[in-house]
């Protein structure tokens, strides 16, 4: 089974770059509070280091 991390969105894309927007959107999060599991790769955690004002990891498992 593969390493998998919990991504919570706690920060809202408005008044945001358009860069940031596409990120969230990449991670498959839209809307606060959401939280999604995604495999632990190194471009979801570059994703997730671009954007630490917006999200946060919850959980890594595995």
């Amino acid at each position: 089974m593969a390493k998998t991390i919990v991504v919570k969105q706690i920060g809202s894309p408005i008044r945001r770059p358009a860069v940031q927007r596409a990120t969230l959107v990449g991670l498959g999060l839209n809307k606060m509070h959401r939280t999604r599991e995604l495999e632990d790769t190194p471009s979801v955690r570059g994703m997730v280091a671009s954007i630490p004002h917006l999200v946060q990891i919850v959980e890594e498992r595995g």
